[in-house]
C-alpha cells in the first residue's frame, strides 16, 4: 500500500506551499513556476534526445516487408510524439517569457487569476477553469 504521507511532486518539484495573506504571483511564485517550467523542458528534450539515438541505432533494412512495416510504423508513432512535445517545448518558452514579462497567471479570457494549484497541474494554462470550460463547449458545439 503507498505511503499516505508522501507529498506528489510535478517534475521533481514540491508543490508550492502558499503562506497566508501572500500576494498572488509574487517573485517566489513566479521563480518556483519558472523552475518547474525549465526542468520539464530540460526533461523532454533529453527524450528527444534518447528518440534520435534509439532511432539511430535500431534502424536496419529488414529483408522482410512486414518487419520493415512494423519498424516504420513504430518509428512513425515515435516521431508523431516528438512532434508534439515540439510544439510543448514551444509552449513552455512563451509561457517563460510571460513570467519575465510579469504577465503570467491571470486568464487571456476575464483577467482574474488562474490559480496556483490549476498552473501547477498545467503550467502553461493560459486559462481560468471557468473560460477553458465555456471555450472547449463552444468548440464542441461549432465542431459538431
Amino acid at each position: 500500500m503507498p505511503n499516505t504521507n508522501a507529498t506528489l511532486t510535478l517534475h521533481g518539484f514540491e508543490p508550492y506551499k502558499e503562506k497566508k495573506g501572500e500576494e498572488y504571483m509574487n517573485a517566489k511564485q513566479r521563480e518556483h513556476f519558472k523552475n518547474l517550467l525549465f526542468t520539464w523542458k530540460t526533461e523532454l528534450m533529453e527524450e528527444v534526445d534518447r528518440t534520435m539515438s534509439y532511432m539511430r541505432d535500431e534502424a536496419a533494412n529488414f529483408p522482410d516487408p512486414a518487419d520493415r512495416a512494423s519498424q516504420e510504423e513504430e518509428f512513425s508513432l515515435e516521431l508523431r510524439t516528438r512532434d508534439r512535445e515540439r510544439k510543448l517545448i514551444k509552449k513552455i518558452d512563451k509561457t517563460i517569457e510571460q513570467i519575465d514579462a510579469d504577465d503570467y497567471g491571470f486568464c487571456d479570457a476575464c483577467g482574474v487569476e488562474i490559480g496556483i494549484r490549476r498552473l501547477e497541474a498545467r503550467p502553461t494554462a493560459t486559462q481560468c477553469v471557468d473560460c477553458k470550460t465555456l471555450a472547449e463547449i463552444k468548440e464542441k458545439q461549432i465542431g459538431a
